[in-house]
């Protein structure tokens, strides 16, 4: 097979190094701190690397003045910095040391004269779905404050991820990119998805796809479910356990959220394949999560708060009797989530009453006020029994509304071409 070969996309700048530092330095100054500590500690979203362009499994300290410096775990990590350096393509951080742990950060800061200073660390509070109580390892704290027991540690959590949620001009380029990657994607489900097909095929299509555009993944990866009731969201089980891939039948939903991952920045689409015949209880929850997908968009805009977008896109659900299971949209990157509490009462009975019994769904953050240059994924599912369909992308809140960043994930493709 011949294939073009895809353009590379557009890189950072030093002056949005720069922007950046001060951003985070003026709210530093505001709440005197001599420095900020930010590692990824294997989180999913790899906080280290907004502070470096780069992700080293490592832990960068930022101080009030003066360079950053990168303490990484390995040499490996380092010399990969080393050989981009060589390449000419300018490193954002120039002191890169060996030593990741909480005693080696002590050290650092006791050289930075801030031994007994006061200091910001992310990863006390929530830093992504799953990482509700931050990701800050046991064993960093204890080793940190042994060395250092006068030191003065505050979180700097929410300081860093909402200064991350408004997009520089950088950024929404490296954005765009990711969101048309996204779109090859989808492009690349529609053709591999057919009966007879399994999962694992069509997987594999959307992956090949973003990795040879020079893009990567964000956990989960890539989520993947088939059937014509398939409830279930998340990684494929054939990814997760020792399970056969399942095979494609006629009257399947095969919904894929793909996560494309550029420069650190996330263009998130939800994707659904209609492999028709598809039931009527389907063609309704399918016309359902489009209205849905369109009230969002027609909600967006700077001034508004997050919950009055959720709220807005709640409204075709409620008429139609339709519940939830996933949000309907949320910020990228972390920051506010909207779940729908709607007509939950019929799951009574079901194979679903027992677990989401067990949780008390809403908007996290609903106060959040959107400001030009945010991006919300807006990716209602609609959901009657055990049946689902699941729509949507990435929008750019903009000076008078929103722009959306992709076209084939807001609507369901049926199988033989055709948008309804």
């Amino acid at each position: 097979m011949i294939e073009t070969k895809p353009e590379a996309g557009p890189v950072l700048s030093l002056a949005e190094r720069d922007r950046r530092w001060a951003g985070l330095r003026a709210i530093m100054h505001t709440r005197g701190l001599d420095a900020i500590v930010v590692g990824s500690f294997n989180g999913r979203e790899r906080l280290e690397s907004y502070l470096i362009d780069d992700f080293l499994d490592a832990v960068v300290i930022l101080p009030q003045t003066g360079a950053a410096t990168v303490l990484a775990f390995s040499t490996q990590r380092t010399s990969r910095t080393l050989e981009s350096a060589r390449r000419g393509i300018a490193p954002w951080v120039d002191d890169l040391r060996i030593g990741a742990g909480g005693a080696g950060v002590a050290a650092l800061l006791r050289e930075r004269g801030l031994g007994e200073g006061r200091v910001g660390i992310v990863g006390f509070g929530p830093t992504a779905p799953g990482e509700t109580e931050g990701l800050l390892p046991l064993g960093f704290h204890r080793h940190l404050t042994r060395e250092l027991p006068h030191l003065a540690i505050e979180d700097f959590t929410r300081d860093l991820t909402d200064f991350m949620l408004v997009k520089s001009d950088e950024e929404i380029a490296l954005l765009r990119f990711a969101a048309r990657v996204s779109e090859e994607a989808c492009a690349a489900m529609i053709a591999a998805t057919r009966p007879g097909v399994n999962e694992a095929s069509v997987y594999a299509e959307i992956l090949r796809t973003i990795y040879r555009w020079g893009c990567e993944t964000r956990y989960p990866n890539l989520s993947l479910q088939s059937g014509p009731d398939n409830i279930g969201w998340g990684a494929p089980r054939w990814a997760l356990r020792a399970e056969p891939p399942r095979v494609l039948e006629t009257g399947d939903m095969v919904q894929a959220e793909i996560h494309t991952l550029y420069g650190g920045i996330e263009a998130q689409v939800q994707m659904s394949i209609a492999l028709d015949p598809v039931d009527d209880v389907l063609q309704t929850c399918e016309r359902v999560a489009h209205e849905s997908y369109a009230a969002g968009v027609a909600a967006v805009r700077p001034g508004v708060t997050f919950a009055s977008v959720v709220q807005a896109m709640e409204a075709p659900l409620r008429r139609a009797g339709c519940w939830s299971k996933t949000p309907l949209a949320h910020t990228m990157s972390f920051g506010a989530t909207g779940f729908s509490a709607l007509n939950r009462e019929q799951l009574a009975g079901t194979r679903e009453a027992d677990v989401e019994g067990q949780i008390t769904v809403g908007i996290r953050r609903g106060d959040l006020v959107l400001r030009a240059g945010m991006v919300l994924e807006l990716e209602p599912n609609a959901c009657i029994g055990m049946q689902r369909v699941n729509v949507g992308a990435g929008v750019l809140v903009t000076n008078d509304g929103c722009a959306e960043l992709n076209a084939l994930p807001t609507r369901v493709h049926h199988h033989g071409g055709l948008l309804r």
